[in-house]
């Protein structure tokens, strides 16, 4: 669904990545500034009660998952390498935005049940991804949902905010909830899918 604001974001910025490119930063090293960023903002914030800070930070090194990918066009230099590194990494920043979450509940939040549920998306996030890179191994495709990466990551960075902006806790398990159920459909969308195709292919 939001990848239709993606040429938007990745107009706005170009002339961040031309700068960059000029000064010799890599794609591949914008990849990792951004990851290590997302990870330390979601781990150091989250777990601390620092909800609103740790919004902040990780959204701003989010972007560069636009970023690397315009400057590794506009270099000509996008490989198998870069996609892979790319794709490995968001799994790592999605996991640690829901690990936060996680660790967040178990200590200041005190909720256990609500820790639980941020584990469960932590899980079914990773699963989705597995799914659609496992069928695509296969040579099948399992592409779309309800809740792709991009929705579940947007969704529970600006309710996280909000929640802390104004003093809603209860914000976050409604979305947690949502994301659950939405990533357990998704799971089982991409599941029917490949096999539906493996089917035909028999």
């Amino acid at each position: 669904m939001l990848n239709r604001f993606r040429a938007f974001w990745t107009k706005l910025l170009t002339p961040i990545a031309k700068f960059l490119i000029r000064m010799g930063v890599s794609p591949d090293a914008v990849t990792l500034v951004g990851t290590i960023g997302v990870v330390a903002g979601a781990l150091i914030f989250f777990p601390r009660g620092e909800l609103l800070i740790g919004v902040l930070v990780i959204t701003a090194f989010v972007f560069s998952d636009l970023l690397d990918g315009t400057m590794a066009r506009m270099t000509g230099t996008s490989s198998k390498w870069g996609a892979f590194l790319d794709s490995t990494l968001d799994r790592l920043g999605d996991a640690a935005i829901f690990g936060g979450l996680v660790l967040y509940f178990a200590g200041p939040g005190e909720s256990l049940p609500l820790a639980s549920l941020a584990l469960y998306c932590l899980v079914m996030g990773s699963v989705t991804s597995y799914a659609r890179a496992r069928a695509e191994s296969l040579g099948m495709e399992a592409r779309g949902g309800i809740a792709e990466r991009a929705d579940r990551l947007v969704a529970i960075l600006v309710m996280t905010g909000l929640s802390a902006i104004f003093d809603v806790p209860v914000l976050i398990p409604l979305t947690l909830a949502v994301l659950a159920l939405a990533s357990t459909v998704t799971v089982v969308q991409r599941v029917l899918t490949v096999r539906s195709q493996a089917k035909a292919a028999a």
